[in-house]
């Protein structure tokens, strides 16, 4: 940030906020409404937690854009974190969920739709069991559970960046070399089988494998939750390698992921790990999750059954896991929007964004770098990429990001949240990227003072 003013961005951030305010005056009051009886005005805490402008509130949205109750439109480069990646009311989802719910939600029995997407996505990963969540931090919360009676050993190992949903054991961090809990509101304990360490640290690694008592190496196959780091050449190799060496159990988690290549980074890479999580609803909207396994894992299982009324076992499953209408979601979204064509399509519209960010950061003489992963982008405000998550801690600036946030929110585009980047959506134009490089191109022009 040595090239920035910090004088000038509160400057332009109070200048901002101020026009932001007179936009919504009437989420501005549905807010007042709001805090009587929802905390912090919202139904569920992120909602408030992402932004640190005042809460907006939502009329409807089309395409890739949303707009508020005032009338105000917003271009979507946030796309619900990758939960609506699938762009706002994709016409073969609003068919498919419409016509399951028409015949029924939910019977807490299977759908053929269940086996098809089954099938469909041991076609694209290679494992051959799935299961259905409700999210992500569901199927990463099973799958540490199979792991544990798997390999019979406690211990989990994350990398530092990491962020795998809301469990206990993976919402922590080091703090004076002590693995403790991250939020409020965990027991004292969560961190106690938790090792984290630095990504792209493969001896580092060894020598906790090393040790005998991992059941399980949870991560992403490139960081996307401290914007992107992505993985050295021989990483991945390396990690199943000593997994494998070591009686632990590799799980790649995709939540986000899935949505920069088709079948995700596992097929993209040619990964190879006993269980692979996929996350967002696949971008529809509709809340889901799931996690595919080795044959192995699928047959414990099997022999695992917890029955209601009888013996004990695997502690899986939920009322509402794998409803029908959410497997009718995921079965549209792998026919109709998540094709190898699609993915190539916004490959190039997030090349054209960060392309373009790297030539506005010369431009403005911002010794930058543009992240880059399929359709995602973003601000790393140093001359070198982040290996880890450290370095990548230290290549953005929340100062910046919400002063960004709120300039751009008031000339119509909704950025991403800070620990991401603008991310291109299927229903994304090569129109839209330019708008958003054009507003970045002012911002920046003002920002740097020129």
């Amino acid at each position: 940030m040595s090239t920035l003013s910090t004088a000038r961005l509160a400057a332009m951030r109070a200048r901002e906020d101020a026009a932001f305010l007179a936009r919504t005056p009437r989420s501005a009051a549905m807010r007042l409404r709001a805090s009587a009886h929802l905390p912090n005005a919202v139904p569920m805490a992120w909602m408030a937690g992402l932004y640190r402008t005042p809460t907006i509130y939502c009329e409807s949205g089309e395409g890739a854009g949303f707009c508020d109750i005032d009338g105000n439109e917003y271009l979507d480069f946030n796309a619900a974190d990758l939960s609506m990646s699938g762009g706002f009311g994709p016409q073969p989802i609003v068919a498919a969920v419409s016509e399951q719910v028409r015949r029924g939600a939910h019977f807490l029995l299977p759908t053929p739709d269940a086996v098809w997407v089954a099938e469909r996505l041991s076609e694209l990963l290679g494992l051959p069991f799935w299961q259905a969540t409700l999210s992500a931090t569901g199927a990463n919360t099973e799958v540490l559970r199979i792991a544990r009676l798997a390999t019979g050993r406690e211990r989990i190992v994350v990398f530092g960046g990491h962020y795998h949903g809301h469990l206990e054991e993976t919402l922590v961090e080091t703090v004076n070399g002590i693995v403790t809990a991250e939020v409020a509101g965990l027991p004292k304990h969560s961190g106690a089988a938790t090792r984290i360490l630095p990504f792209n640290d493969l001896s580092a690694l060894e020598q906790e494998l090393g040790c005998g008592e991992v059941a399980l190496v949870l991560t992403e196959p490139a960081l996307s939750n401290c914007n992107v780091v992505l993985p050295d050449d021989g990483f991945l190799a390396g990690v199943r390698e000593m997994t494998t060496r070591y009686g632990a159990l590799l799980c790649l988690d995709e939540a986000h992921t899935f949505q920069f290549a088709y079948g995700g980074l596992t097929r993209a890479w040619s990964l190879q790990a006993d269980f692979v999580v996929l996350g967002k609803g696949l971008g529809t909207g509709i809340p889901f999750g799931f996690y595919g396994m080795s044959a192995a894992l699928g047959e414990l299982c099997v022999r695992q059954l917890d029955f209601d009324v009888g013996p004990r076992g695997l502690g899986t499953g939920g009322t509402l896991y794998a409803s029908a209408v959410a497997l009718a979601a995921a079965r549209a979204a792998l026919t109709h929007l998540l094709r190898a064509e699609d993915y190539a399509r916004i490959t190039t519209l997030g090349r054209r964004l960060a392309d373009g960010l790297e030539r506005l950061f010369s431009r403005h003489g911002l010794p930058w770098r543009a992240f880059r992963l399929g359709p995602r982008s973003g601000y790393c405000l140093a001359p070198a990429l982040p290996r880890n998550g450290e370095e990548a801690a230290q290549s953005f600036d929340v100062g910046f990001i919400d002063t960004r946030r709120v300039y751009f929110a008031n000339r119509g585009i909704w950025d991403a949240v800070a620990t991401g980047g603008p991310q291109v959506s299927l229903a994304h134009t090569a129109a839209d990227v330019d708008r958003y490089l054009e507003v970045a191109d002012e911002f920046l022009a003002e920002t740097a003072g020129l």
